[in-house]
């Protein structure tokens, strides 16, 4: 078990979801992979959402015989979500979120076709260099984690 889990039954500050989500990141589909994100506590505790029907495109080649969900796409969904929620916040007005690495990734279960995947994250510095650590759950419980860290530039 996580230490984050509890972050999904605590009281949302804000949502951002839908077109709202392009706001504060560069990504557009088919790679926009976060579908809502939720600030718990501004700068500091964040949730992100991402809902796999199974249609996606992914499934069909990794692996067609027993799809899941590829490691990749799950620290990119972290990623994302991470920077959704944190570039939201009036502190980092103007600016972009770069992915500039990950730390101590450990993948725990799979994540199927019809699972949601819910992200804790718990940001541990803000600023140009930012970093989160996140945990990954689906209702079979937690399915990865990893440190993200992050570096600011300006929008343009």
């Amino acid at each position: 078990m996580g230490k984050l889990e509890f972050l999904f039954n605590e009281p949302v500050v804000k949502t951002i979801k839908g077109e709202e989500i392009k706001k504060y990141l560069p990504h557009r589909e088919p790679f926009l992979l976060v579908d809502e994100t939720r600030v718990i506590k501004e700068d500091k505790y964040l949730v992100g959402i991402r809902k796999f029907t199974g249609e996606e495109s992914f499934f069909k080649g990794h692996f067609p015989s027993y799809p899941v969900v590829p490691g990749v796409l799950i620290l990119e969904i972290m990623a994302q979500a991470g920077g959704a929620a944190i570039m939201q916040s009036p502190t980092f007005k103007g600016k972009v979120s770069f992915l500039m690495s990950i730390d101590f990734a450990k993948f725990r279960k799979q994540v199927l076709p019809g699972d949601t995947l819910k992200i804790a994250i718990d940001v541990l510095r803000a600023g140009k260099i930012t970093k989160m650590y996140a945990e990954a759950y689906t209702d079979n419980g937690l399915c990865a984690e990893a440190q993200l860290n992050f570096i600011l530039g300006e929008k343009k």
